[in-house]
């Protein structure tokens, strides 16, 4: 991913840590149980502080209700929020870090396999937001505290519903092979969005490598950002996406736009998008504030109202008429293996779409 001081491991890297058990805790893992209330003594310590630096995937719309959100309950703390690619994300960390440079408080990224790397270079500051530690599955957190899924993308296919007939949409991936969507289809680059690494990588786990060598026959578009292919459905350039964060064409939808999202039943890859209060940050009490913000109910319903993303908060309320998490097949990676794949599918992506 990067060049900087502390590159991203090989694949034969990461194996060897794995295996060595060298990503494993580096604080006591009954430690990663205890939350971490929002005390008053927290509050005025950040306040003190004065800022937080948040470093995120995310919409900006949404960061942006987020951040006013939280300046409002919390007058006196400003937050600069800066929105870029997750794997630009990682290099601007990898940068600062190697330069012994702290600017970001609070990172967010839309590659979960970030996290392990980080993690394992002793970047990611224990905190357990009261929230995760009372809702979070282990699934969706770091078993030693150190982060946890800020927010859920889910990677579906897409259609232009006035280029495409209700009785003609694809309903499976298998589907997008048909002659019919040659040189009509979207798809966003698993080199720029970690969404789109981490649904490749799904992709070539549930279905091999020569499904995507079939798919880079179809004259397919290529985007950077997964948040682009439903934009390219909305303006009419392509009738499919491929892939993209469905997010996206949720908004679009619900503003009018001729675009709609498909699920497969064969399941549709989950992206999970973790958030975590660095080491070295310059304001570690305002970054821990701004942290158990995030997944309170109210910035996790504001994902939904706002963001249409998904929450693992139970107490958030899912938009009416739409399909939850709960009713659908979903893939799920485990961000290790993504990451020790992570070298070959750009790699390979690179030979068979000529990107």
């Amino acid at each position: 991913m990067t060049n900087g001081a502390n590159p991203l491991p090989t694949r034969r890297d990461v194996l060897t840590l794995l295996g060595a058990g060298a990503l494993a805790a580096a604080v006591p893992p009954a430690l990663a149980d205890e939350a971490s209330p929002v005390t008053p003594d927290l509050v005025e310590a950040a306040k003190r502080e004065g800022q937080v630096m948040f470093l995120s995937a995310a919409d900006v719309l949404l960061m942006q209700k987020i951040v006013a959100a939280f300046q409002a309950k919390y007058p006196g703390i400003k937050v600069d929020a800066q929105r870029t690619g997750s794997e630009r994300i990682f290099q601007r960390l990898d940068q600062e870090y190697g330069s012994d440079i702290h600017v970001v408080d609070v990172v967010e990224s839309s590659d979960a396999a970030h996290f392990l790397v980080w993690k394992e270079r002793g970047w990611l500051a224990q905190y357990v937001p009261e929230d995760v530690a009372r809702f979070w599955s282990p699934a969706d957190r770091d078993k030693d505290g150190l982060y946890a899924s800020f927010r859920t993308s889910l990677s579906a296919m897409g259609v232009n519903t006035k280029l495409v007939k209700p009785e003609d949409r694809p309903k499976s991936f298998e589907d997008l092979l048909d002659p019919r969507w040659r040189g009509k289809m979207v798809k966003a680059h698993p080199g720029y969005s970690g969404v789109v690494m981490t649904s490749t990588f799904l992709l070539v786990r549930e279905l091999g490598w020569g499904y995507l060598e079939k798919l880079g026959q179809q004259k397919v578009m290529h985007v950077q950002s997964a948040t682009e292919p439903g934009k390219k459905l909305a303006q009419g350039e392509r009738a499919v996406a491929v892939d993209g964060s469905d997010y996206v064409i949720l908004d679009l939808q619900q503003k009018g736009n001729p675009v709609a999202p498909i699920y497969p039943d064969q399941g549709t890859p989950l992206v999970p998008i973790p958030s975590g209060v660095l080491a070295q940050a310059p304001h570690p009490n305002a970054a821990r504030l701004f942290q158990s913000f995030l997944f309170s109910l109210e910035a996790q319903q504001m994902l939904i109202d706002v963001g249409n993303a998904h929450s693992w908060h139970p107490e958030a309320k899912e938009k009416a008429g739409r399909k939850p998490m709960s009713e659908m097949k979903l893939w799920r990676a485990d961000p290790a293996e993504t990451l020790a794949m992570s070298e070959e599918i750009r790699r390979k992506y690179a030979e068979i779409f000529g990107t």
